[in-house]
């Protein structure tokens, strides 16, 4: 008998680095109480639907603009998930931002990676390069990713993992990027879809 997996919906807006990530985890067993099912693209032409597309994972791309504004699109996306019978949502470079009537109806049910040692360099307008920009700006000398649980707040939700990065002399925005990428959110996020899948399954 098999043993039930937690069925995983990725919500992605570009590149798909950290879909990747999740696909890789899934294969070498790091993530193995859930399965990536479905990734959804807010944007047209998305490199992460031909990442799932190369994993066989159901690929789907749903835009405001085709919806018809936020409401349509959540209703459509809502819609998609029950379809699906998702479990767990990971928003992985997902940059829109989800209503508190659509978090709610998924309470510690979504998760994201944010590239910064929440509660700092985060909220509102804290996302991609602009996060790295302000942590150099401010002089901290330790930053890192966090994944916590979404809810009606911008990065506001339970923290589940984090991992610090440290800053070095000569990082630039884009340099620390891909730091935080490669030493926290690449190890952290599968780690943490585990530990919450797990949970779910119980």
């Amino acid at each position: 008998m098999s043993q039930k997996k937690a069925r995983i919906a990725v919500l992605v807006s570009g590149g798909g680095t950290n879909l990747q990530a999740l696909i890789d985890a899934q294969k070498s067993g790091i993530i193995k109480s859930g399965e990536i099912v479905l990734v959804v693209s807010n944007k047209t032409g998305a490199y992460a639907l031909e990442r799932a597309a190369k994993a066989g994972i159901k690929g789907v791309t749903l835009t405001r603009k085709a919806c018809g504004g936020k409401e349509g699109f959540e209703k459509a996306l809502d819609e998609l998930l029950q379809a699906e019978k998702i479990d767990l949502v990971i928003l992985a470079g997902f940059l829109a931002i989800l209503s508190a009537d659509f978090t709610a109806k998924y309470p510690e049910r979504i998760i994201n990676v944010h590239p910064s040692l929440i509660p700092s360099f985060c909220g509102e307008g804290f996302y991609g390069l602009t996060v790295h920009e302000r942590a150099l700006a401010y002089g901290v000398k330790v930053t890192g990713a966090t994944v916590h649980f979404v809810n009606e707040i911008p990065d506001g939700g339970r923290i589940i993992l984090q991992k610090a990065v440290y800053i070095e002399d000569g990082d630039t925005p884009e340099i620390l990027q891909r730091r935080v990428m490669e030493q926290a959110e690449w190890i952290i996020l599968p780690q943490a879809a585990e530990l919450v899948c797990q949970q779910l399954i119980k």
